[in-house]
Parts: structure tokens; sequence; C-alpha cells
């Protein structure tokens, strides 16, 4: 059985599809039964339920827990 992913305020994401700003980097806000994303070129908010946020992550690119 695979593990489950685990996210965390402040980690930034990259998603399968590009923002209309040309950005694909987001940054968590929120975590719960919905995930609210911060485009980080534009700024602009969205909000989606868990399930589609996981259908559409391609992929972590910076954890917040780590200090890099």
């Amino acid at each position: 059985m695979a593990e489950p992913l685990v996210y965390h305020l402040h980690d930034i994401v990259e998603m399968k599809k590009p923002h209309a700003c040309g950005s694909n980097a987001w940054e968590i806000t929120r975590v719960g039964a919905d995930i609210k994303l911060t485009c980080t070129n534009c700024g602009r908010g969205i909000m989606m339920p868990r399930f589609d946020f996981n259908k559409r992550l391609k992929k972590v690119l910076k954890s917040a827990d780590r200090a890099d």
C-alpha cells in the first residue's frame, strides 16, 4: 500500500498545468479538507478539494519543514 502524501503549510508545489500567468509553482496557504494555494508569481489564490489537489499535483518543489 502506498503511503499517503503529507502536505504542510508554506510548501511550494508544482501542478500539472501552469497558471495563466505562466508559472506553475504554488504555495500552500491552507491545509484541511480543502487546500488553498497562492501563485508564487502573481499572488492569485485558489481553493480546491484535497481529492482534486492530489490528482493535479505533479511534485513538491520545496518542503517547508526542510531548511534549505
